[in-house]
Parts: structure tokens; C-alpha cells; sequence
């Protein structure tokens, strides 16, 4: 699997959850309409999606989606359209609902990042977690074994209802 697209770069650490989506946009309990709101919670959040439309995938600082835990951070970036965000840590909550939800979480060091940020297109080979910017060299990063299964298959829900099957068959055979 190939996630390709244009660089939001973000060049800030610590971007918590309430920047990603704000607390009043959580009363619903489904990902419908959380993309229209993304970044609202970022003093320039508009100005830098207006300035990268289209893009899709995030480059940002150290310890990105913070804060309190919320699915609908990643919700919301899939709802944009982002499908994968780069950088040097993310909080684990919000790591583990990017997998859960089939956001790409790519870390790599804070030296590698900061030269993405100047990237203009990225291309990621899920598969052979390897990634390269503006056509260049590839660059190795490492995703969890089980979790890069729930990616590959479009989230966790998906890839546990792909497993029913082979649970029924097991059933069986007892």
C-alpha cells in the first residue's frame, strides 16, 4: 500500500487533540462531518490548510495529538483527507486510534522531520515502511507489526471482520 500525497507541514510540538478537533465538536459518536472541523482548535489552522489544500498527509513536531483522547482527532484528519502524519513521537492514545482508524503514524528523528517540512510531495510504502520526499532517497521507519495489519486493512474493524471466517472455521472444527 502507497499513501501519496502533498505535506501539511506543521512545525510545532505538543499539537494536543483539542487543537486537532475541539471538545464542543465531540457530542457525535461517528466520524460523518469531523473533517470539516479540523485544526479550528489551532489559532492558525485555517491559514495552513488554506495554504497546502489538498494535502494529505502531516509533518509536524514532537509528541503530535496530546491532550485528551479522543478517536475523533484521527476521525478528523481522515475526514480531510490526511492519511498518514510524520513525526519525532505521538502520544500513545492518539497513536493507537491513528492505527485503529488507518492514519499512518510515522515516527522518525527530530533531525528527519525538520527536513520534511520542506517537502511538497511524500510517498510512503506502508508495506516496506520505507517513505521518500519529492521523488529522493527512501528512508526507513518501523510501524507495529499487528497495527500496520489494521492500516493495510483499512482499520481495526475492518481487519477483525476479515478475521470472522477463520473464527467460524476454528468454531467448527471443536
Amino acid at each position: 500500500m502507497i499513501v501519496e500525497g502533498s505535506v501539511l507541514p506543521i512545525p510545532r510540538a505538543n499539537i494536543d487533540t483539542d487543537q486537532i478537533i475541539p471538545a464542543h465538536y465531540l457530542t457525535r459518536i461517528d466520524a460523518d462531518g469531523m473533517g470539516e472541523h479540523l485544526f479550528e482548535g489551532m489559532p492558525d489552522g485555517a491559514r495552513l490548510l488554506a495554504l497546502h489544500p489538498g494535502a494529505s498527509i502531516v509533518v509536524a513536531g514532537e509528541n503530535f495529538g496530546c491532550g485528551s483522547s479522543r478517536e475523533h482527532a484521527a476521525w478528523a484528519l481522515l475526514g480531510r483527507g490526511f492519511r498518514a502524519v510524520i513525526a519525532p513521537s505521538f502520544a500513545r492514545i492518539f497513536n493507537e486510534n491513528a492505527y485503529n482508524n488507518g492514519v499512518v503514524p510515522v515516527v522518525l528523528s527530530q533531525e528527519t522531520v525538520d527536513e520534511l517540512m520542506g517537502a511538497r510531495t511524500i510517498a510512503i510504502d506502508v508495506d516496506n515502511e520505507t517513505l521518500s520526499a519529492d521523488g529522493g532517497e527512501p528512508i526507513s521507519f518501523a510501524l507495529d507489526p499487528l497495527r500496520k495489519q489494521f492500516v493495510l486493512g483499512g482499520g481495526v474493524l475492518k481487519y477483525l471482520a476479515s478475521k470472522i471466517p477463520s473464527v467460524r472455521e476454528w468454531e467448527a472444527a471443536r
